[in-house]
């Protein structure tokens, strides 16, 4: 299960999530990051509550990168150190802005 919160704010849109952002969950989050960012020059996600990403969660979050490459900058912060872990072992730390 995730939980998405988002809020936006003068250009600048966070996202925190909360829960497992996997094959199951992923899809909701893309949704929401497409129907979202027109506009959006800051994009964030907070991360601290993230219990697991898989590899689709990170292809959601690559996207979304890819999306901010064009219009501004995105951010992932409050990384758990399992999270991180993950992001580091499949090269990820090194695409993604992590706070």
């Amino acid at each position: 299960m995730l939980n998405i919160n988002k809020s936006a704010d003068n250009g600048i849109l966070t996202f925190t999530l909360e829960g497992r952002l996997d094959t199951t969950t992923a899809p909701q989050l893309e949704e929401e990051i497409k129907g979202s960012v027109a506009g959006i020059t800051e994009l964030y996600f907070d991360v601290n509550s993230l219990e697991y990403i898989s590899s689709a969660g990170l292809r959601v979050l690559l996207a979304a990168q890819k999306i901010m490459n064009k219009q501004g900058k995105m951010v992932v912060k409050n990384v758990s150190e399992e999270v991180n872990e993950i992001l580091e072992v499949t090269g990820f730390s090194d695409i993604l802005t992590i706070e």
